[in-house]
């Protein structure tokens, strides 16, 4: 099982000479209708950052590349696998082909909350904190472990 954050159609802008999409754009729909939603969903994205001057910042990613995706076809972006720790993110997310249901791409990140003036990582506040643990409780029989390479980077 797993969290559907968004839906997105490959643009011919995103395709390359081999028309299909270019290894780099996988990385920008992840991030951009996957990890920029579940930060702001844990109040540590683009508000955050702009308000607080704390943010998240990728520390570590593994990316996947399963099958190939053409101009035109639809993805879901979901999220398979969500922890963290007082400073640090872990999460898995997936993108699935709609037409024939096949697992496209997948990312982890590993990622740390920073503090964007002094350039260091730090603790998250106490409401983030309950944020993210209400969102895991709610959500955790839906997350999978299978292949997790960061969870024990984070220190409980």
């Amino acid at each position: 099982m797993s969290i559907k954050l968004s839906t997105q159609k490959i643009l011919k802008k995103w395709t390359d000479f081999n028309m299909h999409m270019n290894v780099a754009y996988y990385l920008q729909i992840f991030d951009i209708y996957g990890a920029d939603k579940l930060m702001n969903l844990f109040q540590i994205g683009e508000i955050s950052a702009k308000t607080q001057k704390k943010s998240m910042m990728i520390l570590e990613s593994h990316i996947t590349f399963n099958d190939e995706l053409i101009e035109n076809d639809k993805v879901d972006i979901s999220l398979v696998y969500f922890d963290h720790d007082k400073r640090m993110l872990n999460y898995k997310l997936e993108m699935i082909n709609k037409k024939n249901k096949k697992i496209s791409s997948t990312i982890e990140i590993l990622s740390a909350y920073v503090d964007l003036i002094e350039r260091k990582i730090t603790l998250f506040e106490g409401e983030k904190i309950k944020i993210m643990n209400n969102y895991i409780k709610k959500n955790k029989k839906k997350f999978s472990d299978k292949n997790i390479k960061f969870s024990s980077k984070l220190i409980k």
